[in-house]
């Protein structure tokens, strides 16, 4: 069984990973500094296309 990762760093998640809503699909990220670059970069990704 492959381990589940961050979706910002690829750091291994443990019972701590944050939930983070992106597009209307849930990733996790290992802390709080990664889930705040997760939707900033979500963020400028939608402005972007406007």
């Amino acid at each position: 069984m492959s381990e589940k990762t961050c979706a910002a760093c690829d750091y291994p998640l443990d019972d701590k990973a944050i939930p983070v809503r992106i597009g209307g699909k849930v990733v996790e990220a290992c802390c709080e500094e990664c889930a705040v670059k997760l939707r900033e970069a979500h963020a400028a990704a939608t402005q972007a296309h406007r």
